[in-house]
């Protein structure tokens, strides 16, 4: 058996397809299935379920699942101790970026490739997406890192928060606004926009 073999049926069970989960190895959908199969007939056993929309474990395949996270797992940690008497840094990093988040103020580029020249090894993937999809992303282990707008000062369970920038909301409005009442208001509670036409 083939650590390719293990990491392809990993994709698999991760992308409940096939084709999928050949784009994201970058090869050829032909080749994971054919590996797959022999991996299965190697284990006289299949591993997965073909016949629905979505390819699925089957109950061996279940039950193999945590002996290849675990063979994998234990072959990048051997990589990373040997990496560290090296004084290499490689792997790979998923950034989720709030659409918006690259300004003047913040360069989100030039911080990229600074870290890109520090740690030519590390693989940098990139997704954009709103801020409350990626938090949720965030904490199913799906993104390493997440630049998305908050509105207060408290991180959500299992994250911790590091403000980059910070940027006041601001509400314009005709002067004969409602909302401009009492004379002089300077500000207002998010809520009262709630029901407004933006």
């Amino acid at each position: 058996m083939e650590l390719r073999q293990l990491q392809y049926f990993l994709t698999v069970v991760e992308e409940a397809n096939f084709t999928r989960a050949a784009a994201r190895l970058h090869v050829a959908q032909p080749g994971v299935s054919a590996q797959i199969r022999q991996m299965e007939r190697e284990l006289g056993q299949p591993l997965l379920d073909r016949s629905g929309r979505r390819v699925t474990t089957t109950e061996a395949g279940e039950a193999v699942l945590p002996y290849a996270r675990a063979a994998l797992a234990a072959i990048e940690g051997m990589r990373q101790t040997v990496d560290e008497f090296t004084g290499l840094v490689r792997g790979h990093v998923t950034i989720g970026v709030v659409s918006g988040a690259a300004t003047d103020e913040y360069d989100l580029a030039a911080l990229l490739a600074d870290f890109h020249d520090e740690h030519p090894q590390v693989e940098i993937s990139l997704t954009e997406d709103t801020s409350a999809r990626m938090l949720t992303a965030l904490r199913r282990g799906e993104l390493d890192l997440a630049i998305v707008g908050v509105t207060d000062d408290d991180p959500l369970p299992g994250t911790s928060l590091q403000v980059v920038i910070d940027t006041p909301l601001v509400a314009a409005m005709t002067p004969k606004d409602p909302l401009l009442l009492p004379v002089g208001r300077t500000a207002l509670p998010l809520a009262a926009l709630a029901d407004r036409p933006l």
